[in-house]
């Protein structure tokens, strides 16, 4: 714990100054984030009170039905980063296409991509829910900014991080230099740093997937869970606990906060699919923060940051948390594969 209050600007100035990781652009660019989620915060916090609870009656471009908050949300995320001038463009899991910075703005080199409200079908029962964020840079040499310039690896992020809203309003970021975690102090209205150099402990005893789908899961993916389930006298030796809060934000958080795996794996229900998370908005920034932190992120085969995406809304299967356990699950996946495909 610090016990000189660092405040996020200040704290993203030093990175600028001492450690020059990061441009006076960038540094903007997410503290104009960090203050749209602030103003989320607001309008989750308020609930019922702020008629913010609920569907909008719309659906979004992957078809599923849009809270009244995740519209909110994504509003207030366009009207904030806009006019700043750190920006060319942005893409958010709402939206169908991408929204490039209206031309009475100027435009800056940096690309925000984001899910506004992660977890929303948790909005009405009261649990955590976040806003994940990436941001890019526009390639070198292009004019004007298209939906390809969104297409690159994970591992080009510049930085990324979500905000997590729950019993405190908690940003956890990376700019390529390890993670930190702020947390919202609501009397001066402004995040502190409460944990710099966040590591994932590279063994566990949790897991974190929906055990309902089961019967829809790759043999990897059954054999993995059957040895955690068999405990002490299965082949891990050990005892498991479950957890799965169905935000991705929250369940990321925790194995943030003291280890353990999480998977959203490709299941058999929507065969063509490789998975259901979203590459850009959430698997690509968690897999940085969880990376950065010492874990590992992969979708059963490769590493999540060096998928190549093919297009803005592209799915993929997510495993990541703890190191060792990661490591487990994905040549449980190969060893399949290469049995696959000697058979």
């Amino acid at each position: 714990m610090t016990h000189k209050r660092v405040s996020l600007t200040q704290y993203l100035v030093e990175q600028q100054r001492m450690h020059g990781h990061i441009p006076g652009q960038l540094r903007l660019l997410i503290e104009v984030v960090a203050r749209a989620c602030k103003r989320i915060a607001i309008s989750v916090n308020k609930g019922a009170l702020g008629d913010v609870l609920g569907t909008a009656g719309t659906e979004n471009v992957q078809g599923e039905v849009q809270k009244k908050l995740d519209v909110i949300a994504n509003e207030v995320l366009i009207e904030a980063n806009e006019w700043g001038g750190h920006l060319a463009a942005m893409a958010s899991e709402e939206m169908d296409g991408i929204y490039v910075v209206p031309n009475r703005f100027p435009q800056g080199e940096y690309m925000l991509l984001f899910d506004p409200l992660d977890g929303s079908s948790n909005i009405d029962v009261n649990v955590s829910i976040g806003t994940i964020f990436s941001v890019l840079k526009k390639p070198e040499g292009h004019t004007g900014v298209s939906e390809e310039d969104f297409l690159q690896a994970g591992s080009q992020q510049a930085a990324a991080g979500y905000c997590i809203y729950g019993p405190q309003t908690t940003l956890v970021l990376t700019v390529g230099d390890g993670v930190a975690m702020f947390t919202l102090d609501r009397e001066q209205g402004s995040f502190v740093l409460t944990q710099d150099e966040v590591r994932i402990p590279a063994d566990t005893k949790e897991f974190a997937i929906n055990m309902s789908n089961m019967r829809h899961w790759a043999p990897p993916v059954r054999r993995y869970i059957d040895e955690c389930l068999a405990g002490k006298e299965g082949p891990r030796g050990k005892d498991f606990n479950m957890r799965w809060v169905a935000s991705m934000v929250a369940d990321v958080h925790r194995i943030l906060t003291r280890g353990g795996v999480f998977m959203y794996p490709w299941d058999q229900r929507e065969p063509d699919k490789p998975g259901k998370l979203r590459l850009l908005y959430e698997a690509n920034p968690m897999s940085f923060l969880v990376e950065q932190a010492g874990g590992a992120a992969t979708n059963g085969m490769q590493r999540i940051l060096d998928v190549k995406p093919g297009k803005l809304h592209e799915r993929v299967s997510v495993i990541l948390g703890s190191k060792n356990e990661v490591e487990r699950v994905t040549a449980y996946h190969r060893e399949h594969a290469e049995r696959g495909a000697s058979n």
